[in-house]
């Protein structure tokens, strides 16, 4: 976790801020008079817990979406560190290269050892660039299956972590067949023997997520958002302007609790308070506690159920009316 004096802050945030600036001028008037300042920075220390709390209970959609892009929230990486026992990379499509963008491999938690996949997104320019900005292209999806494929052979669990603005949308990814790649993805998951569970850390973006996201179990971290197109994208479309960017992640209903309420996800994970990005130690057993349960149990139930039971949880998904038309007479045959 950053250190405070690295840690940044969002524009609703600024409250908290404020108080943890007040915080380190009485520390250091404390040290520099030498004067027992331990009875005012307690207080203050709780004003920040109450503020978080008033935060959180208000948040709206689009502070949703900025705490999911926040750029201290912990990615896949910083889970499988807080969550496994051990990791070991695997790496490469088999095919054209490995892509950055996707992580995977064998991880041992609680005792299990499971497959872990997703998308890394980088802390600074250089690893941005590395991971390109958590978008996969076609051989990331590839190394993807490739790895489910794996886990399935050895029939070991599998957990992916959802966090990409889509699927890279460049020529090069185009031309190597990225619409391809990530529908191959979805028909091979709806099938695989084993447990899977999908967990969306951060942005839950269009295809890109979906490439990894069709599982037993598909739940959603409290501050994280997951639907066809970003707020920004909607608003250009509709408005030719991002400026509206908030109406457009209102109406977009992407939120965890409406994307349950669809019935879209199974479950929403709590988030430790004020946001994953204050405490990835109890963001990360929060999510492994979940993930202990949720595989056992996944475990007891018989491979051709588990598959019949996924095939017909997504066939159930989305909203549709079937019309009746009145047959003429004179139809031919």
């Amino acid at each position: 976790m950053p250190q405070l004096q690295n840690r940044q802050f969002l524009d609703f945030e600024k409250p908290i801020k404020e108080l943890y600036d007040q915080i380190e001028q009485l520390k250091v008037t404390q040290e520099k008079s030498k004067t027992d300042m331990s009875g005012a920075i307690a207080q203050l220390e709780e004003k920040v817990i109450e503020t978080k709390k008033n935060l959180t209970q208000n948040l709206t959609p689009w502070h949703r979406v900025q705490l999911s892009r926040h750029p201290d929230r912990p990615y896949t990486l910083k889970y499988i560190e807080k969550m496994c026992s051990q990791f070991i990379e695997l790496h490469g499509d088999r095919n054209v290269r490995d892509d950055k963008a996707m992580v995977g491999g064998f991880a041992e938690i609680d005792g299990m050892t499971v497959m872990v996949i997703g998308q890394q997104k980088g802390h600074n320019t250089k690893t941005r660039q590395l991971r390109n900005f958590g978008m996969a292209n076609p051989e990331g999806y590839r190394k993807a299956l490739r790895l489910m494929k794996l886990a399935e052979k050895f029939n070991k669990p599998i957990v992916t972590l959802i966090d990409t603005p889509g699927a890279y949308p460049g020529l090069e990814a185009e031309e190597r067949g990225q619409g391809e790649a990530i529908a191959r993805n979805i028909y091979e998951m709806l099938s695989l023997r084993v447990p899977v569970i999908c967990v969306i850390i951060g942005e839950g973006a269009s295809g890109g997520a979906l490439g990894i996201g069709v599982g037993d179990k598909v739940v959603m971290m409290e501050n994280t958002w997951y639907t066809v197109i970003s707020p920004e994208s909607c608003s250009s479309i509709l408005w030719r302007s991002w400026d509206k960017k908030e109406i457009a992640a209102e109406q977009l209903r992407l939120t965890a609790t409406d994307m349950l309420k669809f019935g879209l996800v199974d479950d929403v994970i709590p988030e430790p308070l004020g946001g994953a990005h204050w405490d990835y130690d109890e963001a990360g057993n929060i999510l492994k506690d979940y993930l202990t349960k949720t595989i056992r149990e996944l475990q007891d139930i018989p491979a051709d159920k588990r598959i019949q039971d996924r095939i017909e949880k997504f066939g159930r998904m989305g909203f549709w009316e079937e019309a009746d038309f009145p047959h003429s007479s004179h139809e031919s045959h």
